[in-house]
Parts: structure tokens; C-alpha cells; sequence
């Protein structure tokens, strides 16, 4: 991996439905050690420029990591290639523990992954093991998900998206439903991620969360970048306060 490069990067990244532009021409960067956010008022195309990233929505433009381009490459190809993601929606396995769980994510393939879930049999216990240990899981680990916090079972789904070949995480909208104090935890999660050398994008409508934890930041609105810069520089301009009229800017 190229260590002067950035780790993930999109140009030109544009997403057409019928005659309406979802995305148009974005193009940025993340490089390693670093957390960049992506905000945006609702509907703005953070999630569909996510899932344009990732592989489960059809764009035009280019997708990097570590210097590969991805773009053409299905969903499952881009994950084996260093690419990660986390979901809005509850993603995990609720008749499966904690452990269980993260391992879905390592291991040589899905169907390996399957059948080491149903066995206890994992090929990837390393992984798992490092996914647990980064965000204190250890001791719920044989814990299903529905017993524990909500803002404990967001870690879990970050720890089982790094417990794999990740280079570049994704997450989308992972402080929804935490109240303050699990997002200032989260927060420090997230920076450990990073620290750890990994390169992750933040898409959240947490501006503390944003503010606190992010070393850069791009602007969507109507699905284009109209900011990128410092959290600081970005949430001061009358561009991004405007995008924002009648919702948490306003209101600062």
C-alpha cells in the first residue's frame, strides 16, 4: 500500500436515477490515521454516495483504495479489497453472540464464515479476538445482541466490519439513537480506529460528534460537495449554515 497516497479516495463519483442526479461529480480523499466526516442535510445523497462506494449502487466516476481502483468491482470484491462498511439499519444477527457475530466478517469466505459461525470452528480467531479487544467487548461476548445497549451494539457492528481485510471504513450514521454520553464513547472509538491506521469516513448528524472526532470534512447538499475543510471552517460557512436552514446549524 502506498504510504504517501490516500487510502480511499472517489473522482468525479456520479449517481444518476432516471433523470435525477443523486450524486454529482464528487470527488474526495481519506488518508490513513485520519477521520474525515461527510455531512449533509437529509437527502442530501450521503447514503447513496455510500452505497455508490461501496458497490450496492450504480455510478459513474472512480473508487480507490490504497491506490487499487474498485469501481468496477462487485460489493463483495470491494470488501476483500480493504473496503467496510456499516449500516444504518440494525445489521447484526440477533440469535448469534457477540463473537459470533464479528466473526461473520473474517475467515476465507462467506460460506467459510457460515459454517465457522454454526460450528464455533473459525479460522480467523486473531481477528476476532483484536475486533473484541479494540472496543472492550470481551466480556459480552457470548451475549446476544438484544441484551445489550443500544449504543453497544453500534460497537459491535463497527468491530465486526473491522474484523476482516480493512483498510477503509465507512460508517454510516452511527451515533443515530445515542444519547451524549454514548456518542463522546463512540467518538473515542472511532478515533482509536483511525490511530490504529486505518483511514475512516464519518457520515453522521452529530455535529459534536463531528466536530470532536474529525480532522476534515465535506459539505453535501443536493448531491454535490459545496465545503471541505476543517470541522471549524466547514460549520462556519454561510454556504453550509444556509444548507442547513431550519435544522441543528440553525439552532447553534
Amino acid at each position: 500500500m502506498s504510504e504517501t497516497g490516500p487510502v480511499l479516495a472517489t473522482t468525479g463519483l456520479t449517481v444518476r436515477y432516471g433523470g435525477v442526479l443523486a450524486n454529482t461529480d464528487i470527488s474526495i480523499r481519506v488518508d490513513k490515521h485520519e477521520v474525515v466526516g461527510l455531512i449533509g442535510p437529509n437527502g442530501a445523497g450521503k447514503t447513496t454516495f455510500v452505497d455508490a462506494v461501496t458497490g450496492f449502487t450504480p455510478a459513474r466516476g472512480t473508487v480507490s483504495v490504497a491506490g487499487r481502483r474498485i469501481d468496477r468491482l462487485a460489493p463483495h470484491q470491494r470488501r476483500l479489497a480493504g473496503l467496510a462498511r456499516t449500516w444504518q439499519a440494525g445489521e447484526l444477527f440477533t440469535d448469534l453472540t457477540v463473537r459470533q457475530n464479528i466473526a461473520v466478517a473474517s475467515g476465507r469466505g462467506p460460506l467459510h464464515n457460515l459454517w465457522s459461525d454454526l460450528t464455533g470452528r473459525r479460522g480467523s480467531g486473531d481477528d476476532v479476538d483484536a475486533a473484541m479487544e479494540l472496543f472492550g467487548l470481551q466480556f459480552v461476548a457470548d451475549r446476544r445482541p438484544g441484551e445489550l445497549s443500544l449504543g453497544r451494539q453500534k460497537i459491535v457492528g463497527v468491530a465486526r466490519a473491522l474484523a476482516g481485510p480493512t483498510r477503509a471504513l465507512l460508517l454510516d450514521e452511527p451515533a443515530a439513537g445515542l444519547d451524549t454520553d454514548e456518542s463522546a464513547e463512540f467518538g473515542g472509538h472511532v478515533r482509536a480506529i483511525a490511530a490504529s491506521g486505518l483511514a475512516v469516513l464519518l457520515i453522521d448528524h452529530d455535529m459534536n460528534l463531528v466536530a470532536d472526532v474529525c480532522d476534515r470534512v465535506y459539505v453535501l447538499d443536493y448531491g454535490a460537495v459545496i465545503a471541505d475543510g476543517t470541522p471549524g471552517e466547514v460549520l462556519a460557512d454561510p454556504a453550509v449554515r444556509t444548507a442547513y436552514l431550519g435544522s441543528e446549524l440553525a439552532h447553534d
